[in-house]
């Protein structure tokens, strides 16, 4: 190359070092109590990496969280169509923070479909960044649009980043010889950078992500981290983002936290309980979504002591449970809906060997196989009922997705204590959203009582019961002097003989029941936030809690007479449930179903009257459809 433009060269690398710099410090930083971010392209396209990647920076800068990810329902929907659009929402807080959020602040949409699926969950005068290279005709026919959404002023109002990310991104990584396809599984980090910038991010902390995620893959990692900074320099450099957002950490988070999902808080809650109590815990399961990664999560865990058991189907799962329970370990299996149905002979048999088995379900969309990865509040009547025979068992409910640790912990613990199965009730918004989690000390959780027996106890009978808590002793085969059996066939009372008197069959029938309408007696009693008296209670159950109480906080903000109470204990319901309910004028309940706990409630409780608040079309209910509907109720009670 000539002097003159080597010397050229040279006054433009540092004019333009000059300019990004200058730019970079002039730029506004805006201040912001939260901020909702919504990631969106094809499968292939890394949202959901790059969400969780945002996720975990905003995490270990202290912000708190909630996220939502958002799968295709089809397997292998085409690309660049609107049913293969992959989504992953991120609310992020100065101030605590419950849920996923309404409406986003930021879009990134990394074609035509993106931008079409999410422009109802998008604010007026929202950033929206796009991929320019992927806006074309081609693209906006796959999609369904009409008109070029560029042109015909329905963007009008909101910021448009018009990003070449795809071209920047192939040039960027061309010195590592990969291909296009390969080369564009990076572009997600192009957005990353410029998120980076834009909410005022060290980028170290994503680059140290990537070397943890891709470690054993030095080029990899490599290429994915000049991607990165790629993004952020560039997000610097363009005047449409001559603005960043600052959102301070949480001000009430103090201690140590991580980001955690539903479905692995599950996991830990289950090996936490097995720690306790000095068993091994035993999980016996099918792969199935949305539960998959419990599974998953336990089989990474056999320093612990942890065994599981990838089974041919639902009933083979769920069968060496029994098993592994009838052999003293902590058992487990984790299933979604289609699945807890063809457990449901093997839970029969749980009910009558008496035996402790957590089954954690993981509720999606139906009816059949229904939408695999939405989410859905769709199997409480299935688990209160759907057995044959008379089959009471305890049933319980996270509500968030850092709580699936206490409560996969309380169900074994109830189990355990109360020698009787227990299902564990989430859905796919916890299992596959996350939270920050306040890492508890181990010792402080309750401890588990374990009705054990000792060798050659005269007093030993397979049904002889403790008088507090109605439950069989739990004696393991090969203990001297403790032989015994159990099975599918009905027992004598105490003995446990087979048994055809129809007079002992009534009394065992009652006793199962009576030993889960006890378990009442050990439970806390059901909360209430906000007054005990008020105009409206709004009543939930499960993962409906973050939505739920940020409307009814937020109505309480401006006065009205509102209070909420959240129900994870639903099988039996606690014993002040009478009393809770009384105290208002109206009470509507909110759930992802048709009106399944309004319905169970007026059963337990028919001197009330319920109103219903329904959604059913596997998403999370909203904030403001929520305030809206209150707010009528209210207005007609004034």
């Amino acid at each position: 190359m000539h002097i003159i433009q080597l010397y050229a060269l040279f006054l433009y690398t540092i004019v333009n070092q000059y300019v990004i710099s200058s730019m970079a410090k002039n730029a506004k930083v805006i201040e912001l109590e939260e901020v909702v971010v919504k990631f969106a392209g094809d499968s292939g396209d890394g949202m959901q990496l790059t969400g969780s990647q945002f996720s975990d920076t905003s995490a270990f800068v202290g912000n708190d969280l909630s996220t939502f990810p958002d799968y295709p329902s089809e397997i292998r929907a085409p690309g660049g169509t609107i049913a293969g659009v992959s989504g992953f929402q991120v609310h992020i807080g100065h101030k605590e923070v419950h849920s996923p959020g309404d409406q986003a602040d930021v879009l990134v949409a990394m074609n035509p479909a993106a931008l079409k699926a999410n422009m109802k969950w998008v604010k007026d005068g929202a950033t929206i960044i796009i991929d320019i290279d992927n806006f074309d005709s081609k693209h906006y026919k796959k999609a369904g649009f009409i008109e070029d959404p560029l042109d015909d002023g329905s963007l009008e109002g909101y910021n448009v980043v018009k990003a070449p990310i795809t071209t920047l991104t192939r040039s960027t990584v061309s010195e590592f010889g990969l291909d296009n396809r390969t080369a564009d599984k990076t572009k997600n980090q192009f957005v990353a950078g410029l998120l980076y910038w834009l909410f005022n991010r060290d980028i170290k902390i994503g680059e140290g992500f990537l070397e943890e995620k891709f470690g054993k893959k030095p080029e990899l990692v490599k290429a994915n981290i000049k991607v990165l900074r790629e993004g952020y320099h560039y997000a610097e450099t363009i005047e449409a983002m001559t603005t960043t957002f600052l959102v301070n950490p949480a001000r009430k988070k103090k201690g140590l936290f991580r980001n955690i999902t539903g479905n692995q808080a599950t996991a830990w809650g289950l090996l936490a309980a097995a720690e306790r109590i000095g068993k091994p815990l035993f999980l016996g399961s099918y792969p199935i979504t949305p539960a998959s990664e419990i599974l998953q999560e336990i089989s990474g865990m056999k320093y612990l002591g942890a065994k599981s058991f990838q089974a041919e189907d639902e009933i083979a799962g769920i069968c060496s449970a029994i098993g592994a329970s009838f052999t003293g370990r902590l058992a487990a299996t984790s299933t979604s809906g289609p699945g807890l149905a063809l457990k449901g002979e093997a839970i029969g048999l749980a009910v009558m060997t008496e035996l402790p088995l957590v089954i954690v379900n993981v509720q999606r969309g139906g009816p059949s196989t229904g939408l695999p990865t939405k989410t859905e509040q769709s199997d409480l009547m299935q688990a209160l009922y759907g057995r044959n025979g008379e089959s009471p068992v305890v049933v319980i409910a996270a509500s968030t997705p850092a709580n699936c640790f206490e409560y996969a912990y309380i169900a074994s613990k109830i189990a355990v204590e109360h020698m009787t199965p227990v299902i564990l009730l989430t859905d796919g918004y916890l299992a596959n959203g996350s939270e920050l989690w306040h890492i508890p000390d181990v010792n402080d959780l309750p401890d588990i009582e374990v009705p054990a027996v000792k060798d050659n106890d005269p007093n030993f009978y397979p049904y002889h019961r403790r008088p507090d808590k109605l439950a069989r002793y739990w004696a393991i085969p090969g203990q001297e002097g403790l032989r015994h059996r159990v099975g599918g066939l009905e027992k004598a009372d105490i003995t446990g003989e087979v048994s055809h008197d129809p007079l002992n069959h009534q009394i065992m029938v009652e006793q199962r029941d009576a030993k889960v309408n006890k378990v009442a007696e050990f439970i806390p009693h059901q909360e209430i936030l906000g007054d005990k008296e008020a105009d409206l209670l709004v009543i939930g159950w499960g993962g409906t809690y973050g939505p739920l109480i940020t409307a009814v906080e937020e109505l309480q903000e401006e006065g009205k007479s509102i209070s909420l109470a959240q129900f994870n204990y639903i099988k039996p319901l606690p014993a002040n449930t009478g009393e809770v309910l009384k105290g208002f004028k109206k009470r509507i309940v909110c759930e992802l179903n048709l009106g399944q706990f309004a319905s169970y409630l007026t059963m337990e409780y028919p001197e009330y009257e319920y109103l219903r608040y329904n959604k059913v079309q596997g998403l999370p209910f909203m904030i403001s459809e929520l305030k809206y509907k209150f707010k009528q109720i209210l207005e007609e009670l004034s």
